[in-house]
């Protein structure tokens, strides 16, 4: 299956599809995009993870004519984008993303007419940006299309069966013995996952990689239960310093590994929702 590389190895990410079906190649399609997760663990709202996982497998039972492809993205390239000097933010690394699976499903020779994406950020910069890229497709960008549109339905499933998997199959590098999997729903107001956040807060080094350091919940837990460190350095003195002074001390806390990873999904179906 085309998943099984992403559960032999969930944190180096990279791109999964299925075979392109004949008739999309030579029918117009739809095609739907939506992501899933932004927390270190999380969990669908509205179906459960079996529920997905059956529904992932009517798509696949169907790839006479339904196709899909998915770009990981892993916790630690998030975590770079997000904290490095020139800040890329998670908007933008969505809708890059985005824009990067719909350019790939074109070259893959899926004929796309119609190109249906759930929102994030404003829903009208978003599809004013997306139709200035791809101006030959008609474009819809809407909050929660997901319950508006079939294809973008679709694709928020395989998003979230193989944010699932890449979750449950989770190489934890770190010495932690038994792995606790029990960290709730992962959003920051699940007492479960704040206490396996606390659980698994080492003080020096901070969070497993399967956390990202970036979300708000996990840099507060960081911040009160981390250890403080200082380092000196400077343009005169110190470590890379040029001789003269010690330089300024600066303080921070715990480590700089990832974050869950943000999973795109990306189905496509022969003609318009409906």
């Amino acid at each position: 299956m085309a998943l099984s590389a992403l559960q032999r190895d969930p944190a180096s990410g990279g791109r999964f599809a299925s075979a392109v079906p004949g008739p999309c190649r030579a029918r117009p399609c739809a095609l739907g995009v939506d992501e899933a997760g932004r927390g270190p663990v999380l969990d669908s709202k509205t179906l459960s993870e079996a529920e997905r996982e059956r529904r992932f497998g009517l798509l696949e039972a169907a790839g006479d004519w339904v196709g899909w492809a998915l770009q990981v993205l892993p916790p630690a390239h998030i975590s770079a984008c997000m904290q490095q000097r020139a800040k890329y933010n998670l908007n933008e690394l969505s809708h890059d993303t985005a824009t990067e699976l719909i350019q790939f499903v074109l070259d893959s020779g899926v004929q796309v007419a119609q190109v249906f994406v759930d929102t994030v950020g404003p829903a009208d910069k978003y599809e004013a940006k997306l139709r200035g890229r791809f101006p030959g497709l008609g474009v819809t960008v809407r909050p929660k299309a997901d319950a508006l549109f079939p294809a973008v339905s679709a694709a928020s499933i395989c998003a979230k069966v193989a944010r699932d998997r890449a979750v449950l199959h989770w190489n934890f590098v770190e010495d932690l013995g038994d792995p606790d999997r029990d960290d709730g729903s992962g959003y920051p107001n699940d007492p479960k996952t704040k206490e396996w956040l606390r659980r698994n807060l080492e003080p020096v080094f901070g969070f497993p990689q399967l956390v990202r350091f970036s979300w708000g919940t996990a840099q507060a837990l960081l911040q009160r239960g981390g250890v403080p460190v200082q380092w000196y350095g400077g343009a005169r003195g110190g470590p890379g310093g040029t001789g003269g002074s010690s330089g300024v001390p600066v303080q921070w806390y715990g480590g700089s590994w990832g974050c869950s990873g943000g999973l795109f999904g990306v189905q496509w179906a022969r003609g318009g929702p409906g």
